[in-house]
């Protein structure tokens, strides 16, 4: 996305003033608690100073149906409830707009809402409220969207995407009942994603996206102002009642395309936070700043190379699996990463049951230009293979142009492939990608949910989220058995094979797995707690004294 990044011009810094003031008091914090009988919020609810965060990651909506990318989930995360939420620092599904949500059996989960339950324009979010929202998300089915994660009560007999028939009970105002067309014990960590947020049945439309400075939502901020392109600015809801109570009267996300300016911004103070994207050089020059602290947490980040197999050299298995011979993970970590990424030699991250380094086993850790000759020669494929190799430069971080470089230098120095190196911004990139523009793609990946099935569904089910065109059976009956599998050593076998069969077909090149970095100013509290493996950054916990 071609986002503007001047916001400190005459108009960018008047608005970001003007936002600020608007909190009144001089600590930021004179309104208190914006709900001040609410017995159920935390005692500090609204006690903190206004702060700022700063980040690279553009905002694709702020319309749940309408996004699957880490910078629009996480400004969501604050507008709206799910029905589940995960803690810092946890992996298990927690409380959020439902009390409860619990497995009859593996098809079926029971959810019951918390009887208090508000959108921040006042209306009552009620059963209904929910079933209308998981039924809009799949009807718009949005390509920028994530209805594919709504898989299990999705009607597969379809032509067009739908909520199952009785796929969502509701039985009373405060009791949900999903019917899953298929076992599914990642269900509930699905139920604790932005993709389920509870939008307002009375305020959204059914089968379009709100604008993404009109939407409203019942979590603990409200979006009183969005500026395409610049900033979001955040007030707290004093509608809410639930245990995620911003800490903070109001938090500005200002928006940024160029790192270099957020580098200068965070290291000025004219930021608070700095979470996604700067280099390594940055952040370690940054980290020797006085004022300023360089903090890291458990990452699950992975980023990966896509195969469009609609197009005639990358639907050719030699040619995929040449090029994964050639890969040298360690030259890309180092070099364009000064070793702050890992190398990745599996779709799923270390760390995760189940987890195995399949892309080892099948290709070695070092290049092997004779074994990618010679499965090209086999094949009976002419060299150099044409390829087309893309990267979008705006989205993960200046370091991305430097991988996509080194990685097509790989591929052209054996003499075995002809690499054209494209790169387009992120919002035109995503379409681009699905068209087949491009052979070879760079993607990342931050989790949904912990959970390996999170690596795999989401990339190999039938051609995955980005519609590469790859499907095969055995490996959809795979994801279908470990989905249902109670006993984990069982699960964890299914996740190797499947790990084992994506080495073999190569979908998808896993290329570095990564941390989870920030930049704080003194005074801010909450931070390093919030930087875990969910990738979630619960701007609700953190405060600025």
């Amino acid at each position: 996305m071609n986002r503007q990044t001047r916001l400190l011009s005459a108009l960018g810094t008047g608005v970001l003033l003007t936002a600020l003031s608007a909190c009144g008091g001089d600590d930021g914090g004179s309104a208190g608690n914006a709900n001040p009988d609410n017995a159920n919020a935390p005692s500090d609810a609204g006690s903190s100073q206004p702060w700022i965060l700063g980040t690279t990651d553009p905002i694709v909506s702020t319309d749940p149906a309408g996004a699957y990318d880490i910078g629009s989930w996480n400004l969501q995360f604050s507008i709206y409830e799910q029905l589940l939420t995960i803690p810092a620092g946890g992996d298990t599904p927690a409380a959020d707009a439902a009390e409860s949500c619990e497995y009859d059996d593996p098809s079926t989960v029971t959810c019951i809402l918390r009887a208090d339950n508000k959108f921040s324009n006042g209306n009552d979010l009620t059963s209904s409220d929910v079933k209308f929202s998981f039924e809009r998300n799949i009807a718009i089915a949005n390509p920028n969207g994530a209805s594919s994660l709504l898989g299990s009560i999705i009607d597969p007999d379809s032509e067009t995407p739908q909520l199952a028939e009785g796929a969502i009970e509701t039985p009373d105002d405060t009791t949900v009942v999903f019917n899953l067309n298929k076992p599914d014990l990642t269900f509930t960590k699905v139920l604790s994603t932005a993709a389920t947020s509870i939008v307002d049945e009375e305020t959204f439309p059914a089968d379009e996206l709100m604008a993404s400075d009109q939407v409203v939502g019942s979590g603990p901020y409200s979006l009183t102002q969005y500026i395409e392109q610049q900033q979001a600015v955040l007030e707290a809801n004093p509608e809410y009642l639930g245990t995620r109570s911003g800490k903070a009267n109001q938090v500005i996300v200002k928006l940024y395309t160029d790192p270099s300016s957020l580098r200068s911004d965070i290291g000025t103070s004219q930021v608070d936070v700095a979470w996604r994207t700067l280099s390594p050089t940055d952040l370690a020059d940054l980290g020797s700043t006085d004022g300023l602290s360089v903090l890291e947490g458990e990452g699950s980040e992975f980023r990966y190379w896509v195969w469009y197999l609609k197009n005639p050299n990358p639907k050719q298995l030699a040619v995929r699996q040449a090029a994964a011979s050639l890969m040298d993970r360690d030259e890309i970590t180092q070099d364009a990463y000064d070793g702050t990424t890992s190398p990745a030699y599996s779709i799923v991250p270390p760390g995760f049951a189940g987890q195995k380094e399949s892309f080892k086993e099948a290709y070695g850790d070092a290049p092997d230009p004779a074994a990618a000759e010679k499965l090209l020669a086999d094949a009976g494929i002419k060299t150099p293979v044409p390829l087309t190799l893309a990267f979008p430069p705006d989205k993960y971080g200046p370091n991305s142009v430097d991988e996509a470089n080194i990685f097509a230098a790989q591929l052209n120095d054996s003499g075995l492939f002809d690499v054209t190196v494209e790169d387009d911004q992120y919002a035109e990139y995503q379409n681009l990608y699905r068209e087949g523009a491009y052979d070879l793609y760079m993607l990342g990946w931050y989790p949904d949910f912990l959970d390996a099935d999170n690596y795999l569904s989401p990339f190999i089910r039938d051609g995955g989220f980005f519609a590469n065109g790859y499907s095969d059976d055995e490996v959809n009956d795979l994801l279908d058995a470990e989905l249902g599998e109670t006993d984990e050593t069982a699960r964890d076998g299914q996740f190797e094979e499947l790990q084992d069969l994506v080495a073999r077909d190569i979908p998808v090149l896993p290329s570095w797995n990564g941390k989870n970095v920030a930049v704080a100013t003194e005074g801010m509290s909450g931070v390093e707690d919030t930087l875990d493996a969910t990738y979630i950054f619960r701007i609700w916990d953190i405060s600025k004294e």
